[in-house]
């Protein structure tokens, strides 16, 4: 079976070519290990750079597989870890009984290898793969086995690479369609045509010697990985839970900070513009004081990946590597996902995707944010170094992705608001504790505080430094994840008297105003939007010299008019997060007090007086007529419009509002409540201030927004039967979105407040000053009759 005309590899296993033939060559002692398969597409169909998908990209999660022998077939298994029991213990038959993992590919052995290896033709493996590794929906219809073949393989001591091209015509009946008969687009579907790809499979013996886990704390912010234990004392299915982390161990154990035994090692790819490597490699390296913290002198190094000289078997695409990936991608984003063992957590490999144009929602991150502050963001393109600086700050936040870390979107709240405008603060502290919040550009910066522009950027602060010291620190003694728990919850109390070592609360349920996104200063939203304000209002007047350039059209220009607008949205929507809002700390039994203490009175009213004052009224400094007839013919009026509606159906959430019932159901002292009627009675003499003048005349910006106001009222009143919640939500916040209960005070108080308002638009028609300012009263009136008397 295997000639000398076989290409042949040493590896894992032995791999053999023979003609278009791949043969796996397994032998005894790997029957039964677990392999862990990563699919990948390593080279995407054309036409991919808009959305997707990208060659480099992961497909799917990661599976492990078994190779098992049956007599003279050889099969592949996939195995799961989402139950186990101690092998000791008698339930543990009943759970491997449960638990048996699907046969993947089944192969009759075609000969033996000298120490009686089975030799099995894999080739349909990969050029027809099963749904758990193929390409999933980045191909539509089954590969044409005719046009599908290995395209590379290569063997390594622990792992086998396999490269497929996979081709696939259009499904039954789609060829030849979608243009509607031959019309001007007649053909161009992409769903009608031809789609070839080149698919990667990493496959990576796991570890013989499993990392010892550490165990997950709602209070530290890691991904996770667990499963139920059915042999626990606990007496129940008990759900164990680890963090996701690198295996780092220290040369010396007895030193306080040593050199790893191995690194955490990132390589940049090739094809990263030249001029952007320093900063790619300088953001991977800003993580070296976090694991300092941990005990680890470099522990983390960046690296270019090796030329086709040095090493001509290197792959982005292997699975020993973490690479720092560029794609050619329109698309403004960039990834981090990590690969992990899932019996441990032990994060074996990480890629982290940059879509090439990350750098245009850096520079209008940065123009909307900051540009008042540095007279950089009016150029474009920006300079090397400070697009550099932009882009090294996103590397180092998805590397800390890659590192285990999710999200920290509470950390922004824990710095006073002052401080974050101090110039010596930021300086030593940054103005977010930590690069894994979504805290960008200190947009409450102003140009009176003096703050430097490198102290604009988030760095490495105290959450990162403290929560990759919980994570990473060795525990001498601790010869179990259970042995450990003690000292890592008094490392977690640390939180009661370090605010900024503080973690999203989980089940907040989205009603801590601290817990959000895209927030600077958010100890106190309220001041802290009151100075972005003022910036945004400094911004305006710079739009023509930063978003124009002599001879190009006025695309640009259009771009940073409508995400300033998004950002002014973006700023006011944290300020309805007051009301109806805790602050919130995620705490364990044994702590003192409670994880959630609803907001005071006084300052929900604040919050809905300064909505009032800010989101609600016209925002005249946006009606700039220079920018506006460059841009567009017509539009101000429906941008400003959609912006006013996020706020205000933010505001009206159902969820908030069924917080304002309940705080004040187990409040004994009313007058410490700020009631949902309290609150509605606020809302509408801001929405509809105009109809106390003595002469009522309400602009057409105005006029407008009102009428949201009794639209969301009517969808809340008379909801469609089925409301669709977003696409993709996952699951512990679908519940923010599904309507009001039926048996709550939402309605009665809402038509409450339509009444209220009718009575007001009635004694002010008589009072209108202009034809359109009566003609909306009369159609408002017309429309309430209809919300509280609907037609059957």
């Amino acid at each position: 079976m295997i000639t000398s005309e076989a290409k042949s590899q040493d590896g894992l296993w032995k791999s053999h070519m023979v003609g278009s033939k791949l043969m796996f060559e397994i032998p005894n002692a790997l029957l039964g290990k677990e392999i862990l398969v990563v699919t990948r597409l390593a080279k995407a169909p054309e036409g991919a750079t808009g959305g997707g998908p990208y060659g480099g990209q992961q497909v799917g999660q990661p599976r492990v597989l078994r190779w098992e022998r049956r007599g003279d077939r050889v099969i592949v298994r996939s195995i799961n870890y989402n139950m186990v029991a101690d092998p000791t213990s008698p339930i543990a038959q009943a759970v491997d009984a449960s638990n048996y993992g699907p046969i993947l590919g089944a192969f009759n052995v075609e000969t033996y290898g000298p120490d009686s290896a089975a030799v099995v033709d894999v080739t349909r493996l990969f050029t027809s793969p099963p749904p758990e590794i193929g390409p999933g929906n980045n191909m539509r219809g089954n590969p044409d086995q005719t046009r599908s073949f290995i395209e590379r393989v290569a063997g390594y001591p622990i792992n086998v690479e396999v490269e497929a091209v996979l081709t696939a015509g259009p499904p039954p009946g789609a060829a030849g369609g979608g243009g509607g008969g031959g019309g001007p687009f007649g053909g161009n579907n992409a769903a009608n045509r031809t789609t070839s790809l080149v698919m990667h499979w990493s496959m990576v013996k796991l570890p013989d010697d499993p990392m010892m886990p550490r165990l997950f704390d709602r209070r530290v912010g890691y991904f996770s990985t667990g499963y139920l234990d059915f042999s626990r004392p606990e007496q129940r299915a008990q759900q164990r839970t680890f963090i996701t982390r690198y295996r780092l161990e220290k040369k010396d154990p007895t030193a306080a900070i040593s050199d790893p035994v191995k690194p955490i090692t990132y390589y940049v790819d090739p094809a990263t513009p030249t001029w952007l490597v320093p900063y790619v490699k300088a953001g991977i390296e800003q993580w070296k004081p976090a694991f300092e913290a941990a005990g680890f002198r470099n522990g983390i190094v960046a690296k270019d990946a090796p030329t086709k000289a040095e090493d001509p078997n290197w792959s982005a695409e292997d699975a020993r590597y973490s690479v720092i990936r560029w794609l050619p991608s329109t698309t403004e984003n960039a990834q981090g996902p990590h690969v992990h063992d899932p019996r441990t957590g032990e994060i074996l490999e990480a890629d982290v995707y940059m879509f090439h144009n990350i750098m245009n929602l850096l520079r209008s991150w940065y123009f909307t944010q900051v540009g008042h502050l540095d007279p950089q963001a009016l150029q474009w393109p920006y300079p090397d170094a400070l697009m550099g600086r932009l882009v090294q700050y996103v590397v180092a936040h998805e590397v800390g992705h890659t590192l285990g870390f999710q999200h920290n979107q509470k950390a922004s709240s824990t710095y006073p608001v002052d401080s974050v405008r101090s110039r010596t603060w930021v300086a030593r502290m940054g103005h977010t504790p930590t690069l894994m919040d979504y805290s960008r550009w200190n947009y409450v910066a102003q140009p009176e505080d003096s703050i430097a522009i490198e102290d604009l950027s988030p760095i490495i602060g105290p959450y990162d430094k403290w929560a990759t010291m919980w994570g990473y620190k060795p525990i001498p003694g601790a010869a179990s994840p259970d042995a450990e728990k003690a000292t890592l919850d008094e490392w977690a109390r640390e939180q009661d008297t370090v605010p900024w070592y503080r973690f999203n609360v989980q089940g907040s349920g989205g009603s801590d105003p601290g817990d959000h996104n895209e927030a600077v200063g958010d100890d106190d939203p309220v001041k802290a939007t009151g100075w972005g304000m003022r910036n945004i209002k400094r911004l305006v007047p710079l739009l023509l010299q930063a978003g124009t350039t002599d001879g190009e059209n006025y695309d640009d220009l259009e771009m940073l008019y409508d995400r300033l607008v998004g950002q002014w949205s973006r700023e006011l929507s944290h300020v309805t997060q007051v009301v109806g809002g805790t602050l919130a700390q995620e705490k364990v039994a044994g702590q003192d007090g409670v994880r959630f203490v609803p907001i005071s009175r006084s300052r929900q009213r604040e919050a809905v007086r300064f909505l009032n004052d800010n989101a609600f009224a016209t925002p005249t400094f946006f009606l700039n007529t220079d920018v506006l007839r460059k841009i567009e013919v017509e539009g101000a009026i429906r941008r400003i419009n959609g912006a006013q509606a996020g706020v205000l159906n933010g505001l009206l959430n159902d969820r908030r509002m069924e917080r304002l019932i309940e705080f004040e159901a187990l409040e004994p002292n009313k007058a410490n409540v700020y009631s949902l009627g309290d609150m509605l009675s606020d809302l509408r003499g801001g929405v509809w201030s105009e109809l106390r003048a003595g002469s009522v005349s309400i602009d057409p910006f105005r006029r407008e927004l009102q009428r949201v106001y009794l639209t969301t009222a009517s969808n809340k009143l008379n909801p469609p039967a089925t409301p669709a919640l977003p696409q993709g939500l996952p699951p512990q916040f679908a519940r923010q979105f599904q309507p009001a209960r039926a048996t709550s005070d939402v309605k009665a108080l809402l038509r409450s407040e339509l009444r209220a308002l009718d009575g007001q638009l009635q004694a002010a028609v008589a009072k209108a000053s202009n034809r359109e300012t009566r003609a909306h009263l009369e159609a408002a009136r017309a429309q309430i009759d209809d919300i509280l008397n609907p037609k059957k």
